[in-house]
């Protein structure tokens, strides 16, 4: 019995080993297999440490390394990081179907903001504009340097808390706002924290993990939203149309009350493209699809627009004529108008070259995903189903091959989101009406980044804010 009792100790060690080798290792030769050049991975872990830093700087010495497509492993999932453009123009473009698109409700958020006039927003953006510049006027008067990223941050938020949730707040005098409590929670969030990197090396843990521990803070986050939008619709209901305040939520209870019926499904621009002869089963948006949009509002919105405000400024803070070239063309604007609205903004050529060269430089989504639905060869090289597509935007906008100085501030090498671009223009061109940015000892040459879900400054951007001398009071 002990020789029996020895032999099925050996077997099941032996099955053991054979089990562990083929969950730990044998996933890691999926790239090889392809002939994708890759860094060496960890068993389990693949090679995240490569990003515990973030992912722009990574994605740069990976492909400086290994070539415009290769590889790496998060966790045990195999992703193809693609920077070559004729690849990039077959995925996007011819090859679009086999790689699926963001989720739907990304898409639903540019429908819906296609439909909402940008004349609508302006008053919306103007109410966090003037106290933007009462704050700022008392950075001036107090000659001290400050964090710029986070007066953004506070601007950027009180705009998508009205245009979306419909709610007013102030978070840049009132942080312990219980909307800006909550919603601070969300952007806190670090995705390398040790149970991160536990549920990427052991996926089917995460299940489990949320069924038997409860997550205190994020359910009481998704408490707080479900009920800050119920208590805002059933207001809505109860008021005649005609005095319903015009803004996202509105809209998206519009279609939830029209006669006709709108399906999110229709929102999938491959279904249009498509055209199927079938017609689907359509159905109308529920109370829980509002809150979601309403929240993806938030997060698609939040960081994107703060941080390329404050990158702009930045960046004309250190190049001083740029500042003073797009001040001259601001000032020649308020000659012509008495203030700025939708229309009359797209005058301003060059502030449009410093928005979009503040984005080539300081892209916020400076990488996408797309899935690889089926296994396919795209411009010569074989892409297996299941691992995911990483391109490199923030790479090819640094890119020598396409821009003769790509660290350099250039606005015009630039030349031309919808709520983001309006939200960023109208801010810009009443600041730099009235104010200086000036560069300081604080301000930090080159800037720290972090970048581990959008493009930001990592420990903020200290500048500081003097009045013009030809500015009216404020």
């Amino acid at each position: 019995f002990i020789y029996i009792g020895v032999f099925f100790f050996e077997v099941g060690a032996t099955v053991f080993e054979v089990h562990g080798f083929l969950y730990s290792v044998y996933p890691f030769s999926v790239l090889q297999r392809c002939g994708i050049r890759h860094p060496k991975p960890i068993p389990f872990f693949g090679n995240m440490m490569l990003f515990r830093h973030g992912f722009f700087d990574a994605h740069r010495d990976l492909i400086n390394q290994y070539g415009r497509v290769c590889g790496y492993y998060l966790g045990r999932r195999p992703v193809v990081v693609v920077a070559d453009p004729d690849m990039l123009r077959q995925v996007m473009v011819k090859e679009f179907q086999k790689f699926p698109n963001r989720m739907v409700g990304f898409m639903l958020i540019c429908t819906f903001v296609n439909t909402f006039s940008d004349v609508e927003m302006v008053p919306l953006i103007n109410t966090a504009t003037e106290t933007l510049l009462n704050n700022l006027k008392s950075y001036a008067e107090s000659g001290e340097s400050f964090d710029i990223h986070r007066c953004f941050g506070c601007f950027t938020m009180d705009v998508i808390a009205s245009v979306a949730f419909g709610t007013q707040v102030d978070s840049q005098n009132d942080p312990n706002d219980p909307f800006v409590h909550h919603a601070s929670k969300f952007f806190s969030f670090s995705f390398f924290r040790p149970i991160m990197f536990v549920f990427m090396a052991f996926p089917f843990l995460i299940r489990p993990h949320n069924s038997i521990i409860p997550n205190k803070s994020r359910d009481e986050m998704n408490g707080f939203f479900i009920s800050c939008i119920q208590k805002i619709i059933k207001q809505r209901d109860e008021l005649p149309p005609n005095q319903r305040r015009r803004d996202f939520l509105q809209l998206m209870l519009d279609v939830r009350s029209s006669k006709e019926c709108v399906s999110l499904e229709n929102f999938d621009v491959v279904n249009h493209a498509d055209e199927q002869a079938e017609e689907q089963p359509q159905r109308m948006m529920t109370e829980d699809e509002i809150v979601g949009q309403a929240f993806l509002f938030l997060l698609a919105g939040y960081e994107t627009s703060s941080n390329t405000l404050a990158f702009a400024c930045y960046l004309l803070a250190i190049n001083p004529d740029c500042q003073e070239k797009l001040q001259r063309e601001v000032d020649d604007f308020f000659t012509r108008h008495g203030s700025a609205d939708y229309t009359n903004v797209q005058e301003l050529k060059y502030l449009d070259m410093v928005v979009c060269e503040a984005l080539r430089l300081y892209p916020p989504g400076f990488r996408f995903a797309r899935d690889v639905e089926e296994d396919c060869v795209i411009n010569g090289q074989f892409l297996p189903k299941g691992a995911t597509l990483d391109i490199s935007a923030g790479f090819l906008h640094h890119d020598p091959q396409y821009w003769p100085e790509p660290e350099k501030f250039i606005p015009e090498s630039c030349v031309g989101m919808r709520l983001a671009q309006l939200e960023i223009r109208m801010a810009l061109v009443i600041i730099f009406k009235k104010f200086n940015v000036v560069a300081c000892e604080d301000t930090k040459v080159p800037l720290q980044l972090k970048s581990s879900t959008t493009l930001g400054p990592k420990n903020g951007i200290f500048v500081k804010i003097t009045k013009r001398l030809n500015s009216d009071d404020i």
